[in-house]
């Protein structure tokens, strides 16, 4: 077996469908490792933060293999391994992660400290994170497969869920983290900016905490229209009513216990005006005005520390105007960082197949094939309130 064909970037705004590699037990640096696994990839799904790339905001470098967000099924198993056998389903932390250094004993696999080279944090498919080659694929290899991988116990059981558990890798904990360290619980009222995938995941996850009230702010009307379409409250960041007058007509008060930031570093502004350009700091400057005092902001949104295409030289470097100051005087507690899949893909997963979050319906899950990539990352750029999911074997048709 030695045929593949991955979605590979070109430059930017575009990609294609190219021949790749067929995937080696090799790390990036082309070194033999036995810890890892080759995956037939059943599916794997386009990101916002891939689109990140695409738009040329990043230092992605042409010939990129792209995707992060990954379930497969095992082919082959290095020597090493001794937890996952061939014909095992599972699913793909976006995190490399080696299971061995500090940061992942302490389970911050977000920032392990041995895939990278050049920093803290790996991940399939993603610039500056260590080179492994992406997901959007027909095949694929995961190294350190016993620490990485989450098996599905059941995979008829899982095939039946697929649309859901497909969006274990990346958003749903994403957006779970999110919730959790923005201090949702039972009660609380929750203000989500951004009404994309990552946004709407955070909004479920909220209610799943038992969050009394969740409202989702964006400037585009469709994705506004999915988010009301599945039960949450909305605000409209395009229209020239603040964002604390809006919340005021739905809970009656102006500020919100919980806020989480899933939009990040290409934010724009707010009112009618300032949502037609780019403003990166609007959206932590909007939370703090609206979140409670000693209450908290999860940011799972993406920040970066080399934006090419900002609007100004400081966000080029990453630095963005924020009122900290408003932030310090309402004792804010923030929390930052890429999210540590496995922390809560397991309990995630048990909610997926025991029906307690529907989150296929609730992302607007689109099954794609691998060759309608490039359209699908058109459609998802131009706004549309889906998430694409690519189903390079037809297994997710079959599925169905």
């Amino acid at each position: 077996m030695s045929e593949n064909r991955g979605v590979v970037y070109i430059e930017q705004g575009k990609v294609e469908i190219q021949s790749i590699p067929f995937p080696k037990l090799d790390n990036p640096q082309g070194k033999k490792i036995e810890h890892g696994v080759i995956l037939k990839v059943v599916s794997t799904n386009i990101c916002g933060s891939d689109q990140h790339m695409v738009r040329g905001r990043t230092t992605a470098q042409a010939g990129l293999v792209l995707g992060h967000e990954i379930t497969g099924e095992v082919i082959e198993v290095g020597s090493d391994v001794e937890t996952i056998r061939k014909g095992d389903l599972v699913s793909v932390p976006f995190n490399v992660a080696c299971g061995r250094c500090r940061t992942c004993k302490e389970q911050h696999t977000g920032v392990c400290e041995t895939v990278n080279p050049a920093r803290a944090g790996g991940a399939y498919g993603y610039v500056d994170m260590g080179g492994w080659i992406g997901g959007q694929a027909e095949y694929v290899m995961v190294p350190y497969a016993d620490f990485n991988l989450l098996r599905f116990p059941d995979k008829e059981q899982a095939m039946a869920k697929i649309r859901d558990l497909t969006c274990l890798s990346d958003i749903l904990p994403t957006g779970y983290h999110g919730a959790v360290t923005a201090g949702v619980g039972p009660g609380a009222t929750v203000y989500v900016a951004g009404a994309g995938p990552v946004g709407l995941a955070a909004a479920a996850s909220a209610r799943l905490l038992g969050a009394a009230v969740v409202i989702v702010g964006d400037v585009n009307p469709l994705r506004l229209v999915h988010a009301r379409s599945v039960g949450f409250e909305t605000v409209d960041l395009s229209l020239d009513a603040s964002l604390s007058d809006q919340i005021t007509q739905i809970l009656g008060v102006p500020e919100v216990d919980c806020a989480i930031d899933c939009v990040g570093f290409e934010a724009r502004g707010h009112g009618h005006a300032g949502a037609q350009s780019e403003a990166p700091a609007t959206v932590l400057n909007s939370l703090m005005e609206v979140t409670r005092v000693a209450g908290k902001i999860g940011i799972p949104g993406l920040y970066v520390t080399d934006d090419p295409g900002a609007v100004d030289s400081a966000a080029k470097r990453g630095s963005l105007s924020i009122r900290l100051g408003l932030g310090w005087a309402k004792s804010h507690s923030f929390h930052t960082g890429q999210t540590p899949v496995m922390k809560y893909n397991r309990q995630l997963m048990q909610a997926i197949l025991w029906d307690r979050i529907k989150i296929a319906d609730i992302v607007g899950v689109e099954v794609i094939t691998l060759d309608q990539a490039p359209a699908g990352y058109q459609q998802f750029d131009a706004g549309a309130p889906k998430k694409f999911v690519i189903d390079p074997h037809h297994l997710l048709k079959k599925a169905a």
